[in-house]
């Protein structure tokens, strides 16, 4: 959770509301990792990458949307290891993962519009833009966010 919260201050800094950021982010990513792990979310995958010394580099986690599609909900390298090709072996693996429990069913993931450096990471491993929208935060603000897609 502590990489989680990390990854949002530095890569959503500008982007989100300071306040989000700097408050209660702590305790909305625990409860939201409480509520994916006690119970684990059916059909849900989470994979953790670690440097040589045993270090936690980053996750990605996975879970079945209503729709049908697999959610990449999550992909967060620790600040400080972005470029260290941790992100792009968690993508991998999470995207053979997906192709293996769910055959056929078409991977997506949301990211902010304003975060850029996501985008292009997205773009050069595959990803389409599938759709744009405004994903509004139960914290009381809302953000453009772009849909990313890797097509069948």
């Amino acid at each position: 959770m502590a990489l989680h919260v990390e990854s949002w201050r530095t890569a959503y800094a500008g982007i989100m509301p300071d306040g989000f950021l700097n408050g209660p982010l702590d305790d909305d990513r625990l409860a939201l990792w409480r509520e994916r792990l006690d119970p684990p979310v059916r059909g849900a995958g989470l994979f953790v990458g670690h440097d040589d010394e045993g270090q936690l580099l980053g996750f990605a986690y996975l879970l079945p949307a209503p729709d049908g599609r697999i959610l990449l909900d999550n992909l967060h390298v620790r600040p400080g290891s972005t470029g260290s090709g941790a992100g792009s072996r968690l993508l991998r693996h999470g995207l053979a993962w997906a192709a293996d429990e769910h055959p056929g069913r078409e991977v997506y993931l949301e990211v902010l519009s304003a975060n850029t450096r996501a985008i292009g990471f997205y773009e050069r491993h595959g990803a389409r833009r599938t759709d744009e929208r405004m994903c509004r935060f139960p914290q009381g603000f809302e953000l453009p966010e772009l849909e990313y897609a890797w097509l069948n």
